[in-house]
């Protein structure tokens, strides 16, 4: 009888051991599974976000050479405009300049004073011209450098009379590494004026540029109408503006009130 039950309880614990034998193999089965999917799913959202993060890239490197070579072509129209008002035109002007002071000389006492007034006028135009030459093509702001080219821009504002403009210059200027961000930043700083001249119906227009031993800082400030900007859809002067200063990483800030003016904020790193 003892015997027996010695058997039977044998049995059961071989029986017993199977199954814990079973239930370890069942749970070491699972833990590799969820292991193989876990590193499945983190392989899959590596690989993923890679890929993302390529597409992004090539993005934005696609947005970055569009925008690069619409500057180019810009840059080449602006130049061969400049290069036609001061070949072409500022030409014509000088000879019709010429032409007419003969002609102030040999008029009667009576008509002298209003041909002078016209002599005197196409000179100023002819000033004017070439001054909007210079600005317009690129190889003379090289030339004239950054500083000299903007004071050149507000003394050309400053004739028009339309507005009185006046600049300021602080700290020691520091050459730019990459003389096409001069370009770059001088269009921005036009396209901040036109944009001044044409819908602000300012009286005064101040310009700063700042020199600090890591960046130029540059603000552009009218006294005109202002506007609300998140009322004011983006034209293409302002996405002109911005997506120049993404070319050359520079801190970008417009701000208007109405009846308050406009001001603009460009800080350009020049240590990169």
């Amino acid at each position: 009888m003892n015997h027996n039950l010695i058997l039977l309880l044998q049995e059961k614990l071989a029986t017993t051991e199977s199954e814990r034998y079973l239930i370890i193999y069942v749970i070491v089965v699972l833990v590799v599974v969820v292991a193989m999917v876990i590193l499945f799913f983190v392989v899959f959202q590596k690989r993923k976000n890679k890929l993302l993060l390529e597409k992004f890239e090539q993005q934005r490197k696609f947005d970055e050479a569009l925008v690069e070579t619409q500057q180019e072509i810009q840059d080449e129209t602006l130049k061969h405009i400049g290069r036609e008002l001061h070949d072409n035109v500022g030409q014509l002007l000088a000879l019709a300049n010429m032409q007419l002071n003969a002609v102030v000389r040999k008029v009667d006492d009576s008509l002298k004073s209003k041909a002078e007034n016209a002599a005197n006028t196409l000179k100023d135009s002819l000033t004017e011209v070439r001054a909007l030459s210079k600005s317009l093509n690129s190889d003379v702001i090289y030339n004239m450098g950054f500083d000299k080219t903007v004071v050149n821009e507000v003394e050309r504002i400053n004739k028009s009379g339309r507005l009185q403009a006046n600049i300021t210059i602080e700290g020691d200027k520091v050459q730019f590494e990459n003389k096409k961000d001069e370009i770059i930043l001088f269009r921005i700083l036009q396209e901040f004026f036109s944009n001044t001249i044409k819908y602000a119906e300012a009286e005064q227009l101040s310009v700063k540029l700042k020199y600090t031993d890591d960046s130029l800082i540059i603000t552009a400030e009218d006294n005109g109408n202002g506007f609300v900007l998140e009322d004011v859809e983006k034209g293409s002067g302002l996405i002109n503006m911005e997506k120049r200063v993404e070319l050359i990483n520079t801190t970008f800030k417009l701000s208007s009130e109405p009846k308050k003016g406009t001001s603009l904020r460009l800080e350009y790193p020049l240590k990169r």
